[in-house]
């Protein structure tokens, strides 16, 4: 790799102050559309940082849960304010750093303010509800309580709003956080980081490790003086996180990977699902844990909704996300880049059909970067890898069933129950769908990707721990009820 230009050097956040790491050793972090842009050095961190940041978050939470949830609310008021006021520069960071284009970074951005301002709100609403007591002499009630301090670990694929979703309920509820960012976006994290500090958040409320999961992430699950981890991630990881926390009596909430079925039906509105499938598929790269990955179509209109699929699928345009025009960007990564590309190999292995894409593209505009072109395969059973593992990259695998039975069967037929839709006009089509897929979320005529803030969000079977993310579910998680009996 040749480094054009040596850009800023990010360091960790700890006790409000920034720091470097004692093992003095930095990685670059590096535009995956641009492999020569770098975006700036962050720090590979040691257990020593991660237990000073621990520390600081523990000593701090005492006087940040004694505040009125308003006035930690207010902080969060002014994060937001602080995070709109950067949209564009951290926006451009993310497209950078990570490769979606930069409308998408915007929208995350956007997103991002939306929900601070959602959990400032929180401060203001009820936390507890009084319960009639046997005695008619006492008042009995319950509150809720924070767990202490949190970890929270996030993934690359969404750097801004991930983070914000699990650090602003964690903050609002009364916890302090420790945050270990996915390495390859960590300058996007740090600059959200700033806009917490720029709020004035006291000392050690929220802290900041950068470095390798093995170290930073293991540290953090392991420590004894962290009450809760909030993790988003890769299934094995996840796993292991789990066990780990169950083992020494700490809270944990994982939401990991998904398989996402799109249901086609006959009498679907064709153009509408084409361009549903298209958007939850290949947006972002298809890198969203709530990427379309299988099309389960109906056979009368198989054909049919198969060559609109393909003709819309071929004039994607797909290049630098900071370029106008570009809809689609690069894997984030070479590993990820070389991750879809051994999955398509699996798919033409085991007899599935290319009908358009599974190459890497080449020429100018494409060769210091990680460009793919989107994927569809067809002939696809869902026995087949393709049809049971998540790729987390631009490809389809196209499923052809009799009838929308078989299509529910057919959805099921995987470990994952994150998210699925459905396209279709009949009302019994939609209820079978609401009540028999196996998904935490369920769309009707709509991609399968997204979710919005105010409502929970989470999985079912392999997909997450069975927790909630975001809405007013999060207080699930990020409290725990006390029950008061006073006479």
């Amino acid at each position: 790799m040749t480094v054009e230009t040596k850009q800023d050097t990010y360091l960790n956040y700890i006790h409000g102050q920034w720091v470097a790491s004692s093992s003095g050793d930095i990685e670059a972090s590096i535009n995956p559309a641009n492999t020569t842009d770098v975006i700036g050095y962050v720090q590979l961190s040691t257990e020593e940082e991660l237990n000073d940041a621990v520390s600081a978050a523990r000593r701090a939470q005492s006087p940040w849960k004694k505040l009125a949830g308003n006035a930690r609310g207010a902080y969060l008021y002014k994060a937001a304010d602080e995070l709109e006021k950067r949209l564009e520069e951290i926006a451009t960071c993310m497209t950078r750093e990570m490769g979606k284009t930069l409308p998408e970074s915007k929208g995350e951005v956007a997103r991002g303010v939306a929900i601070l301002r959602y959990y400032a709100g929180e401060g203001m609403r009820k936390v507890g509800d009084v319960i009639p007591s046997t005695d008619s002499q006492a008042l009995m009630f319950t509150d809720r309580v924070p767990l202490g301090v949190v970890g929270v670990i996030t993934p690359w694929n969404f750097p801004v709003a991930i983070p914000i979703w699990k650090m602003a309920p964690a903050l609002i509820y009364g916890n302090t956080v420790v945050i270990k960012p996915a390495i390859e976006t960590a300058v996007t994290c740090a600059k959200v980081i700033e806009c917490f500090q720029a709020a004035g958040l006291p000392e050690g409320v929220i802290n900041m490790v950068t470095g390798d999961g093995a170290v930073i992430g293991e540290a953090l699950t392991n420590h004894p003086e962290v009450n809760g981890i909030t993790f988003t991630g890769s299934n094995p990881v996840g796993k292991a996180i789990g066990q780990k926390a169950l083992a020494r009596g700490a809270k944990y909430q994982l939401e990991m990977g998904g398989k996402n079925p799109v249901i086609v039906a006959a009498d679907a509105d064709l153009e509408l699902a084409v361009e549903g499938t298209i958007s939850g598929a290949f947006r972002s790269t298809g890198q969203k844990c709530t990427a379309t990955s299988r099309v389960i179509v109906e056979d009368d209109i198989y054909e049919t909704f198969k060559a609109k699929l393909l003709e819309k699928t071929k004039a994607i345009t797909v290049g630098n996300g900071l370029k106008d025009g570009n809809w689609m960007g690069p894997c984030a990564s070479e590993k990820q880049l070389n991750a879809v590309l051994q999955y398509i190999e699996k798919g033409k292995a085991e007899g599935a059909k290319i009908l358009t894409g599974g190459h890497v593209l080449q020429g100018e505009d494409y060769d210091k970067g990680y460009f793919i072109a989107p994927t569809i395969f067809d002939h696809v059973t869902s026995d087949m890898t393709i049809a049971q593992e998540e790729i987390f990259g631009p490809v389809i695998a196209l499923i052809r069933v009799d009838h929308i039975e078989e299509a529910l069967e057919v959805a099921n037929d995987v470990p994952y129950g994150l998210s699925a839709s459905i396209f279709t006009t009949q009302i019994q089509n939609m209820l079978s769908f609401i009540q028999d897929m196996e998904a935490g979320l369920v769309r009707i005529n709509a991609e399968s990707a997204g979710v919005e803030l105010q409502a929970p969000f989470g999985g079912m079977k392999a997909s997450s721990s069975h927790s909630r993310e975001q809405g007013e579910a999060a207080k699930e998680f990020f409290t725990t009820i006390k029950t008061v009996f006073v006479k």
